[in-house]
């Protein structure tokens, strides 16, 4: 049995995940990790619910991350000082957050993906082959949509399609992103590449890329219609982790896609 701790057992994702270890036959539940005076916290022996993330990296095979990115460096810490893997889920991470990523990467074995959905990791896959194929008269607008609730736009996974679509074309997302547009903007430019973020009830995750071009569009599209989606993505990529070499690896790396 591979024992999993969750590192942040009481938010939304991590309530589905705790759900999904505990129904494995091959998982077990070694710890839900919750701040101090959590609602978790109150359930008393029903979960082996902790508040310190190296006491319950200490009793995990693996570990799953998908709390906000502030508590992200006291994770990747504990993961690393006790040399357990870890599968981070966090989105928004700054300049300071990804370099904490890769730092303990040289240490341990992890998996940091900006969605955990196998047909996400696809999309990407697919988004980055018709950017190569279709050259700059075709326009790219990358349109998400979340619930009400979600703290960063654009999304983590957003912005992971328009990285792979500036890969296809071998340019810069950074020099080629438009995140906004207000008043009198003029023209399109040539090869840029937009983003449209929407937000609104408890829509789960919507994305589509659109290649729009004169008389005609391509659009690829993926819909999540529930968290087990992203829940299960991570459960695959921590049983994947385990016996991996020290590394910083992402969804194509589980999904045997890397080249």
């Amino acid at each position: 049995m591979t024992r999993v701790g969750i590192l942040g057992a009481n938010g939304r994702m991590g309530q589905v995940l705790t759900r999904l270890v505990t129904e494995a036959s091959d998982l077990t539940l070694a710890a839900a990790v919750v701040r101090e005076g959590s609602e978790l916290q109150d359930r008393g022996g029903e979960l082996p619910v902790l508040t310190d993330a190296r006491a319950a990296a200490r009793q995990s095979d693996v570990l799953i991350d998908f709390t906000l990115p502030a508590g992200l460096s006291a994770h990747l810490d504990a993961a690393v000082d006790t040399d357990t893997p870890i599968v981070i889920g966090s989105t928004g991470l700054d300049a300071a957050g990804l370099a904490a990523v890769d730092a303990a990467a040289l240490r341990i074995p992890l998996v940091y993906a900006a969605n955990y959905s196998s047909g996400v990791t696809l999309l990407r896959r697919l988004a980055a082959l018709t950017a190569a194929a279709l050259d700059e008269d075709f326009d790219v607008e990358i349109l998400e949509a979340h619930h009400r609730n979600k703290q960063d736009a654009p999304s983590g996974t957003a912005l992971a399609l328009g990285e792979s679509v500036a890969t296809g074309r071998g340019v810069s997302l950074a020099e080629q992103a438009v995140y906004t547009r207000e008043g009198i903007t003029g023209a399109r430019e040539r090869g840029s590449i937009g983003f449209q973020t929407l937000r609104g009830g408890d829509i789960v995750g919507e994305h589509t890329v659109l290649f729009a071009g004169d008389g005609e569009r391509v659009e690829l599209t993926h819909r999540a219609s529930s968290r087990e989606t992203f829940a299960r993505g991570a459960l695959r990529a921590g049983r994947w982790l385990i016996g991996q070499a020290p590394g910083r690896y992402d969804m194509e790396d589980v999904l045997g896609l890397k080249d």
